[in-house]
């Protein structure tokens, strides 16, 4: 039998936990789940940065006025 591994995630899995994450607040696996992969991948760390870069970028660009 195979073995279970229920707070293993690919990356496809994290970057949508990563997007869901902007809307919703994630269980407490999900979040453990996430902060594990997190700190094994290279490249979902970046993605996770940039989802934040984009975020800083539309709050200040919603709040620009022209004055």
């Amino acid at each position: 039998m195979k073995p279970v591994y229920p707070f293993r995630r690919t990356c496809k899995e994290v970057s949508a936990l990563l997007i869901a994450r902007e809307d919703r607040a994630l269980p407490l696996a999900e979040r453990l789940a996430l902060r594990l992969h997190l700190a094994m991948c290279e490249a979902c760390p970046r993605f996770e940065r940039q989802l934040l870069t984009m975020r800083s970028a539309m709050g200040q660009w919603r709040n620009y006025t022209e004055d």
